[in-house]
Order: structure tokens, then C-alpha cells, then sequence
């Protein structure tokens, strides 16, 4: 009997990967996020790229070697000798969220350098984990005698008053001043690896919408849908962007859904008007 089995679309492999939160493959689910963009890349090749990367660094340091000479070397490593660092020529190129890109160039933002150099700590067996700062992705690991931020752009450690100084601007345009203030430790918790996925997919969103991109703004937002399944907001931009495209049977789906479900949404009568622009445009 000849059995034939079709290969997932990407779509279908990165639904596969994100379903349970206890078993999140982090690294994996990132490179996969290029398949939209490059097709014929092999994310186990990336993975294996990254493997190698790792095998070079851990046979610098001997088994019993203390956490903060561990972190001292992986930065050696990863931002001197490797040169990983910010795009700071073009830091809205999609390719900078692309690890397969990444890879190459040795140049990204924030977060996507943070997913790589977090995949390196971790190997090595440091507490390390994701922060998601406002307007800017940090990393920070725990050592015996404290915790140490890092700005996975450059590669510097960040004191607490760097930090209270990077948060002000955020803090004064959200109102969060005086009695209001939000202490910093508020915004040094931990990421959840479907933060970070979020995080690194709402990147590129802004990107493809500022750039009226609607056919890869749905690629993105199919995903997002995938990822976050109750953010109803994101199937409402989805429809939005099929309407961009001219697709109203698909935009009339998702709007209609983000109507049902999005019950305190403060712009459901826009969203219901729009509904009924693209109904009489279809008659």
C-alpha cells in the first residue's frame, strides 16, 4: 500500500509547535516564523546552526566553572567575538526578526537577538529569561548574588537607575507618575515564551502595516490568531487587512466574529459599520 503523507503548511507547523505552554519550543517557534517569508529554509538546519554555535562556546568552559564566569564568557562570545549586535542601519527590516537572517548578518533587535543569546545561556545552564520593558526587549538572569539585566542590543548590563531612566519616557505618557507610579520590578517580570512569540509577531505586524502590506500583514495575523486564540483583536485587524485586499467574503468572516465575541470593544460600532460598507459592496 503506498502511503503519502503532505508536508504541514507553515502555518500548520507553527500551530503544531505552540500548543501547550509547558512545552513551548521557544527557539524553534522563532526560526519558524521566516517560513512565511523564506519558504524553502530548513529550520532544523537552523537549529542545528545554533547547536554548533553552542558546542563551540561550552568547550570553553570547564563543568564546574561559577554562573558569573559563565555569563561573562557567553557575552565575550556572542557580542565581541560573534559581533551579534542591533541593526542600527535599518532596525525596521523584517530580516532582523528572521533568525535565519540573523544568523548571517549577526544583526536584529532586540528581541530576536534576546531568543538566540537566551538560548546560549540556557545551554549553559544559567537562569536566564526574557523581559518584556516597553519599547525595548531585555534579558536578565539570576546569579547567586543577585540579578544582572542585560540590553541584548549591545550587550550592556543595566544598572537600576539605567533602567528607571530607559522607563521614565513609558511612564510619563502612560500617566504612571507621582501617586500613580508602577514600581520598576513591575516591569522586569519574566516573559512567557507565547509573550515573546506575541511580541516578536506584533514587530512585524507594525511593520507590513505601516507599510500597507496587507497580503503579509495576514500571514502575520494568521498566526497571531493561531497563537492567541481569544484576542479577538487581532482576527478584527486580520479582517481588516482582508478588506485592504479587497477579500470582503474573508473580512466579513473575521469582523463578524470580532462583533460576537469583543463584547466591551470600544469600537464596535465602527467595526459594525464597516461590516455594513462591505455588505452593500458585495450586493
Amino acid at each position: 500500500m503506498n502511503l503519502s503523507f503532505a508536508a504541514p503548511t507553515p502555518l500548520e507547523y507553527f500551530e503544531s509547535l505552540v500548543q501547550s505552554d509547558a512545552e513551548f519550543p521557544l527557539l524553534e517557534t522563532a526560526i519558524s516564523l521566516a517560513q512565511d517569508e523564506y519558504p524553502d529554509m530548513d529550520v532544523q538546519q537552523v537549529l542545528g546552526e545554533v547547536d554548533l554555535m553552542f558546542s563551540r562556546l561550552k568547550r570553553r568552559l570547564p563543568a564546574d566553572v561559577a554562573p558569573m564566569q559563565k555569563l561573562r564568557t557567553l557575552n565575550q562570545y556572542f557580542f565581541r567575538e560573534l559581533n551579534f549586535g542591533g541593526n542600527l542601519n535599518d532596525y525596521y527590516d523584517p530580516d532582523n526578526s528572521y533568525l535565519n537572517v540573523m544568523l548571517r548578518t549577526r544583526r536584529g533587535i532586540p528581541i530576536s537577538l534576546a531568543v538566540l543569546w537566551m538560548e546560549l545561556a540556557q545551554g549553559l545552564g544559567l537562569a536566564a529569561r526574557g523581559v518584556g520593558f516597553p519599547g525595548h526587549f531585555m534579558v536578565k538572569v539570576s546569579l547567586p548574588k543577585g540579578q544582572v539585566v542585560i540590553d541584548p542590543f549591545t550587550g550592556q548590563s543595566l544598572s537600576r537607575e539605567d533602567l528607571s531612566e530607559r522607563l521614565a519616557p513609558y511612564q510619563r505618557g502612560q500617566g504612571l507618575t507621582d501617586e500613580f507610579e508602577a514600581p520598576l520590578g513591575l516591569f522586569l517580570q519574566a516573559a512567557t515564551p507565547r509573550d515573546i512569540i506575541a511580541r516578536m509577531l506584533r514587530n512585524l505586524k507594525e511593520i507590513h502595516q505601516t507599510q500597507e502590506d496587507w497580503p503579509r500583514l495576514v500571514m502575520v495575523q494568521d498566526r497571531l490568531v493561531v497563537l492567541l486564540p481569544t484576542a479577538w483583536s487581532e482576527v478584527r485587524d486580520r479582517g481588516l487587512a482582508y478588506a485592504e485586499m479587497g477579500n470582503a467574503a474573508q473580512a466579513l468572516i473575521d469582523l463578524e466574529t470580532y462583533l460576537q465575541h469583543a463584547e466591551d470593544g470600544l469600537d464596535m460600532d465602527a467595526i459594525a459599520e464597516r461590516v455594513a460598507q462591505l455588505r452593500r459592496a458585495m450586493n
